[in-house]
């Protein structure tokens, strides 16, 4: 009885998704894919496992004061996963809403004060307890090992990921505490400002790229079993976190352009080649400042990967993260990337490694027990 309810509720939210996006023509891309692949949705093959490697779904991210403004309700995450066939999110919680905001021309995140010691590592310890609370009410599965990711079989479910690692304030035993309190699997270094780790993208640089730190804590990452997110650190930053790091990198949301802005958060076709030089992975988003919509969405998939390869591509959709909205708004809406991603030219078989495969043997690699040490020499360096 409940997988007939449940069936039933992802049909209707498929079916919702699809009158959506036709009603809305350049934006949702349905109309910009072939009658042929709209009117046979893509479908992940059995076996497959589709894994967004950057999310906020289901409104899982903390107001900037808690105390004065109670966190908005949740929204549904489990429905839309099940309509879309996606099978794993990585669930970010925002390590430094306290001390970021809108920018006054609201096109940009920005820093805005000093926060207080400790305040942001009790922001943070409020919003892995929200996000636990998201996936009770959803009734979702956590991702803590990597036979967890074998197979699409056992229901949606999250990998605990932070987006930003600020909430350690220059303690890396933080990371050990996180692993194993909050079953963090996924780790940001940098986020909206500039933190004990490096510099970020949006700002200027401060400090040279990754900090004597900000090594430190890739090196623990590596250590436990957490995989290393680059995104938001500038290329300076991702060129040391890959020659530190001896497990997979991945830059979880972002897309390739030829001359990146001076505070922009796309990248080059170097910075791509330096996650891809780690045997990482660069996920693509739908931002509708990189894309008007899924057919473009798709062109940004294959130009990222004639630049570093179809292995080291992946999906990283920022869900409920931008200030404008993206042109990919639900996960009901995957099935259209699909068939985005096939009119491209993908073969069924990359279009799956882009949409999940590629992120999981990142997560195997990075989750591996070979080489996991609980301290480092002090003198430790990449071989």
């Amino acid at each position: 009885m409940k997988d007939r309810m449940e069936s039933r509720r992802a049909f209707l939210a498929f079916g919702a998704a699809l009158g959506v996006v036709a009603c809305t023509p350049g934006r949702s891309g349905f109309s910009s894919v072939s009658d042929e692949s709209a009117s046979t949705p893509w479908r992940a093959s059995p076996g497959a496992v589709t894994i967004d490697m950057h999310s906020h779904a289901g409104r899982v991210t903390l107001p900037r004061d808690p105390a004065t403004a109670p966190p908005r309700p949740f929204t549904p995450l489990r429905a839309p996963m099940v309509a879309g066939g996606m099978n794993v999110i990585c669930l970010a919680i925002v390590a430094d809403t306290a001390a970021t905001r809108v920018s006054a021309d609201r096109k940009r995140f920005e820093p805005w004060r000093k926060p207080e010691p400790g305040e942001l590592y009790r922001l943070s310890q409020l919003s892995f307890e929200r996000a636990k609370a998201l996936v009770a009410q959803e009734g979702l599965g956590v991702v803590t090992h990597a036979d967890a990711l074998r197979s699409a079989e056992g229901g949606p479910r999250v990998i605990i990921t932070s987006e930003g690692a600020d909430f350690l304030e220059g303690q890396v035993d933080r990371v050990n505490e996180a692993f194993e309190l909050h079953q963090l699997r996924q780790l940001q270094l940098t986020h909206y400002r500039v933190n004990e780790l490096g510099d970020i993208q949006t700002e200027a640089s401060v400090q040279g790229g990754l900090t004597d730190f900000g090594a430190d804590v890739v090196r623990r990452c590596n250590a436990l079993g957490i995989v290393v997110d680059v995104a938001h650190g500038p290329y300076d930053l991702v060129k040391r976190a890959a020659a530190v790091s001896t497990k997979p990198l991945i830059l979880s949301h972002t897309a390739l352009v030829t001359r990146p802005s001076a505070r922009g958060r796309s990248i080059s076709a170097d910075h791509a080649r330096a996650i891809a030089s780690t045997g990482g992975v660069i996920g693509v988003w739908p931002s509708a400042g990189s894309f008007h919509d899924l057919r473009e969405m798709a062109h940004g998939f294959k130009r990222m990967a004639d630049v570093v390869g179809v292995e080291h591509v992946g999906l990283g959709t920022d869900m409920l993260g931008f200030i404008s909205p993206p042109v990919l708004t639900s996960y009901a809406q995957l099935p259209l990337l699909g068939s985005a991603l096939l009119a491209e030219g993908f073969s069924q078989s990359e279009t799956e490694q882009v949409l999940g495969g590629n992120y999981r043997r990142v997560f195997e690699a990075s989750l591996a027990k070979k080489d996991r040490l609980t301290s480092w020499p002090k003198n430790w360096c990449r071989p």
